[in-house]
């Protein structure tokens, strides 16, 4: 196994040109554990640790561009008002030492279901930018997961950042696990409120092929929503609806039996899920609401 240390951005989609197959590695949270289990051996190993831009974040008037190594402990820290579902799903991350070393990069190059990153990042809506000697360009969440830990990346492609839409709403983020730290997630579920629009997302993890959102669901509830005048009244969201958006949460699901969990409980935990964070979330934007109507 041959190791490339590019030193530049630059340097770094040489090399990806040049041998394909490489293996992108910064934080190594996921790539290191498939290597000491012999579960991949790739030929070329392209360490991207000294490029330090990868770890820098900016925050604009409406988006954050996260770099792919920013570590979640980091977003944790400093992106909590903007990025608050992503900086909850940060914490459920392993344990302080991986999320000291892994970033959302890692995740969405894996793309493994069941990481924690993937339905924060669907339900906010991100953008995925990626780069070759070719141009760069960008890609939207919904369109990067491809199939069971396939992306939408090219061969000569890197992940160079992730663009966030600033929260203009709650947001909430759920997982279940055998244990509390250092677990890979049964199922997990993340939400965003975008009042703005009058919109909301979802993500669910570990419970299909790929993160998916739970569409039918999100559709159902807008539309309840704003039958329903709830953005402007705030009212509590009736139990019947609340129901009916977990039960579509669920019928979103297509999961497996494995060591970890059945099917039948994943669609079970999703929905449980779903409907926690809707009453979580929702009760979060009446009392915002609620305080923005006693300034004014």
């Amino acid at each position: 196994m041959d190791f490339l240390r590019p030193a530049s951005w630059e340097e770094a989609l040489a090399a990806k040109a040049e041998h394909p197959t490489a293996v992108p590695i910064a934080g190594g949270t996921d790539v290191m554990v498939e290597i000491n289990f012999d579960h991949r051996r790739p030929e070329y190993l392209l360490d991207l640790n000294r490029i330090g831009e990868l770890s820098e974040w900016e925050v604009g008037e409406e988006s954050v561009r996260l770099g792919a190594s920013v570590p979640y402990t980091k977003i944790m820290e400093n992106l909590r008002g903007e990025l608050p579902g992503l900086a909850l799903a940060s914490h459920t991350v392993a344990s302080p030492q991986i999320r000291n070393r892994g970033g959302v990069g890692g995740n969405l190059g894996t793309a493994s279901p069941a990481g924690d990153a993937h339905p924060a990042l669907l339900a906010a809506g991100a953008e995925v930018e990626v780069a070759s000697v070719r141009g760069s360009r960008l890609i939207p969440i919904d369109d990067f997961y491809t199939g069971v830990k396939r992306n939408a990346l090219a061969a000569d492609e890197l992940i160079r950042a992730v663009h966030i839409r600033k929260a203009d709403g709650p947001q909430q983020f759920s997982k279940v696990g055998t244990r509390n730290a250092m677990v890979i997630a049964v199922c997990a579920f993340g939400l965003a409120l975008h009042p703005e629009t009058r919109t909301v997302r979802t993500g669910i993890g570990s419970a299909a092929p790929t993160p998916v959102r739970a569409k039918a669901a999100e559709e159902f509830l807008n539309a309840a929503l704003e039958e329903g005048g709830f953005w402007d009244n705030g009212r509590i969201i009736t139990p019947s609806v609340a129901k009916q958006f977990a039960d579509l949460c669920s019928a979103a699901c297509n999961p497996i039996d494995d060591v970890r969990g059945t099917a039948s409980y994943r669609r079970h935990a999703v929905g449980i899920m779903a409907r926690r964070t809707l009453t979580w979330t929702w009760e979060t934007y009446r009392g915002t609401a609620a305080r923005t109507e006693g300034v004014a």
